[in-house]
């Protein structure tokens, strides 16, 4: 009832910039918390930042102070840009949103998206 979609990915030297962008749509009455986790090979998936409705944030120390995570609460999306890429932030970047439902009764959900590829080359 979800649906999270990602852009923004690709290929960029060591050094450059990228935005990531994730659109949320669906049966949603609230967005509590809308984030950006990643999956490099042969490791788990950690998280990267993620940010309230209220505009708090809270970023993983390997991108703090080079990226920022931010969200545009009418348009139900999320952006990350991340600056001076190291070849360590190769990984699939997905997309995470936690609310509630249009639905009676109220019901949470906990939502995904499929991912984006960014690779970061040395």
């Amino acid at each position: 009832q979800v649906q999270l979609v990602e852009s923004g990915g690709g290929l960029v030297q060591s050094g450059g910039s990228l935005r990531l962008s994730c659109a949320a749509s669906g049966t949603i009455f609230s967005i509590n918390v809308m984030g950006w986790y990643r999956q490099a090979p042969g490791k788990e998936r950690e998280l990267v930042a993620d940010i309230t409705s209220t505009g708090i944030t809270n970023y993983a120390d390997s991108v703090k102070g080079r990226s920022t995570i931010s969200r545009d609460n009418a348009k139900n999306t999320v952006y990350l840009q991340m600056n001076s890429l190291k070849p360590e932030d190769t990984a699939v970047y997905y997309c995470n949103a936690r609310g509630v439902l249009t639905t009676f009764p109220i019901r949470a959900f906990d939502s995904w998206g499929r991912g984006t590829q960014v690779t970061v080359s040395s």
